[in-house]
């Protein structure tokens, strides 16, 4: 059977994650990955987890065993709701939908809004999961580079001019905001203003991806996008993989009650409803008060992990003026860039045989550059896995620069 006849056109034009496809090359005895975006395991909460799963299977089994709604248990989007009423929001369950954690979001969005050939506006570089929702729709993505406060706005606002008058509007702006993935950088409060007025100005929704936001080690955290809109612009992405543990694949996305009845209309073709069970065991969960003392935790850790990633940085690279990364104040990854002449793709077979790994930086590039970047990842390696994992990355560099 000539399968390539009869697939889709948007079949045809998935790509594979190039982050998985490189975490396979990287199941290697001995191999330090600073690859995946994984959490820690050592700080999921286990004990608490199965406890609660038993008492959930004891006392509501008959119905979190069940179908749910597609909008997700009246009771978590409520709980949901309260919680982010404490960060200054003012909502209610039918701004919430509960997905099967925010990629499901990036998708929904990219069903209700992409027509093959529309544009998307994101970041450079931007968020891979992001991309290839996006693309799986045929989208024609258009990048604005980023620098240490977020996306550069006045090359986005010149770009937005020349795109309204080339009758060519994009159907959205896709930005991480909070600790970017995968630059770890953080948009500033006078960014995320003028961001939204352009917003406004051209009357483009702005999708806020925003996993990591909780996750701040240092300083203090600009308002997010979505407590400063006032005009419904803004829809946010939100998962509890990165808060709490990423098994439950739960997520949450909020916006206008009109956006959220459209996602709802979208999901109940994609999978009818996000796990019931597993929604009562978080519900629990958040009910207990259990989550804040956990992202403290979690803080706790990850915050050592990235003084030792920088630290270690500046021990064993070189110091070559053209070598440099971000220094993240939260979140789980930062960016290196390298002189021209380092192309990341190239020496990844070379770090692998030192035993350490990274994900390429044009996997994250829209535009099809990056290839003088990696993405480091300090989450998931022990705190004493890093320094060494970092001095073997060193070497293969300095091998590259000789």
């Amino acid at each position: 059977m000539d399968l390539q006849r009869l697939y889709s056109k948007n079949a045809k034009n998935m790509k594979r994650s190039a982050i998985r496809e490189l975490l396979k090359l990287t199941n290697k005895p001995g191999l330090i990955s600073f690859a995946g975006g994984l959490p820690d395991p050592n700080v999921f909460p286990t004990e608490e987890i199965a406890q609660i799963t038993a008492e959930v299977l004891a006392d509501e089994g008959h119905k979190a065993l069940q179908y749910g709604v597609t909008a997700g248990d009246p009771r978590l989007r409520k709980t949901l709701a309260k919680w982010e009423r404490t960060q200054g929001l003012e909502l209610s369950e039918e701004n919430v939908i509960i997905t099967t954690a925010s990629q499901q979001g990036l998708e929904l969005i990219s069903k209700i809004f992409i027509d093959p050939g529309d544009t998307v506006i994101v970041e450079l570089p931007s968020y891979l999961g992001g991309l290839n929702a996006f693309t799986s729709y045929r989208a024609n993505l258009v990048s604005i580079p980023l620098d240490d406060e977020g996306m550069k706005i006045d090359l986005l606002r010149d770009k937005l001019k020349e795109l309204h008058d080339s009758g060519q509007m994009p159907k959205f702006i896709y930005v991480v905001p909070d600790f970017q993935n995968p630059a770890g950088v953080t948009m500033s409060a006078e960014r995320r203003e003028a961001l939204l007025e352009l917003c406004y100005k051209y009357d483009l929704p702005l999708v806020e991806d925003t996993p990591y936001r909780e996750l701040r080690f240092e300083g203090t955290s600009p308002p997010d996008l979505l407590s400063m809109d006032d005009r419904g612009h803004v829809i946010s992405l939100h998962t509890f993989s990165k808060i709490l543990f990423p098994g439950m694949r739960l997520g949450w996305t909020i916006g206008s009650r009109e956006i959220i009845d459209k996602l709802e209309v979208a999901k109940q073709s994609m999978d009818l409803c996000t796990p019931p069970f597993n929604q009562a065991i978080v519900l629990r969960y958040m009910e207990r008060g259990l989550l804040e003392p956990q992202i403290e935790r979690v803080i706790g850790v990850y915050r050592k992990k990235r003084d030792a990633m920088l630290k270690a940085l500046e021990t064993y690279m070189p110091k070559d003026p053209d070598i440099h990364w971000t220094r993240p104040e939260g979140g789980l990854f930062l960016w290196v860039t390298f002189p021209r002449k380092i192309n990341t793709q190239e020496m990844f077979a070379d770090a692998v045989k030192q035993d350490v790994a990274y994900v390429v930086g044009n996997a994250f590039c829209a535009d099809g550059g990056g290839e003088n970047a990696m993405r480091l990842n300090f989450s998931f390696p022990t705190e004493e896995q890093i320094p060494e994992g970092i001095r073997r990355l060193a070497e293969a560099v300095k091998a590259r620069l000789k």
